[in-house]
């Protein structure tokens, strides 16, 4: 196993790697010269560094941030806003530049991003944030599990449709698409299959007279004509899933379990 910092000069740069929701996959390195190794092409971006990694053996999550400038061309300020890198995998290492052995330190995904007049500051989240999540289910009147997701038990085929943009409204952050029942679509997804925002999931928000109010700023790069991938939503009552869906029997929630309003009845004569 390569060791280093061994020495007094060492041929050592660091390297990043971005995988983003939409399929791409991205390399940097602080090499003055891009660096090609298992299969990934890291082109050279002296202006990205890590500010700060922290690995403990605590299940608390690491800390970890990368600084960089705006200025390299795979690395857009619009991309950035369009929410290409929302969530999106992130590995951090060393590499040596000249035998191409390296070393992965850090593993996790994207987190906030800030801009500021010199740059960006991306925040890290290492896989161990997973653990601090809460596994245990809550009871709620309204069902836990994602729409045709697991638990749901519906085929997301079923209720998914293709449809082209027939207009865009920037300014009310909607979308229109032709020949549907905006009705159904109600808390469902829209996933462009071209554009800049191929590949991304939106959430609509609510439905006005412009089509489909969504949850993330749309692109000025999203044409007419655009076909998106549409899936109808549900409101996770039980009026729904039972009448609309016929489904009640994998309805995840407790419609009818009393509320805290009953610990403050009491009797009367």
């Amino acid at each position: 196993m390569r060791v280093y910092f061994d020495r007094e000069l060492d041929t050592v740069a660091t390297y990043w790697r971005v995988f983003r929701s939409d399929g791409t996959t991205l390399g940097f390195t602080s090499h003055d010269c891009d660096l090609y190794f298992s299969g990934i092409n890291h082109y050279a971006a002296p202006g990205m560094v890590p500010a700060a990694i922290r690995r403990t053996i605590e299940i608390a999550d690491d800390d970890a941030e990368v600084e960089g400038a705006l200025s390299h061309e795979a690395i857009r300020e619009d991309a950035l806003a369009a929410g290409l890198y929302d969530a999106a995998a992130i590995e951090i290492g060393a590499v040596d530049w000249i035998g191409r052995t390296h070393t992965c330190v850090f593993q996790g995904t994207l987190g906030r991003i800030e801009n500021n007049e010199s740059g960006f500051v991306a925040e890290l989240r290492s896989v161990k944030a997973e653990l601090e999540q809460d596994l245990v289910p809550r009871t709620s009147p309204t069902c836990r599990a994602e729409f045709c997701g697991v638990g749901c038990g519906l085929s997301a085929a079923s209720f998914t449709q293709v449809h082209p943009v027939v207009s865009l409204n920037l300014d009310t952050n909607s979308v229109k698409f032709a020949d549907l029942d905006q009705s159904l679509f109600a808390d469902g997804k829209v996933r462009f299959l071209s554009g800049p925002q191929t590949g991304l999931s939106f959430r609509i928000v609510t439905t006005s007279e412009d089509g489909f109010v969504l949850n993330r700023p749309l692109s000025d790069g999203v044409k007419i004509g655009t076909r998106a991938e549409l899936r109808q939503g549900c409101d996770h009552t039980i009026t729904t899933c039972a009448g609309r869906f016929g489904n009640s029997h994998n309805f995840r929630g407790e419609p009818f379990l009393p509320g805290n309003d009953l610990l403050a009845r009491y009797g009367r004569s």
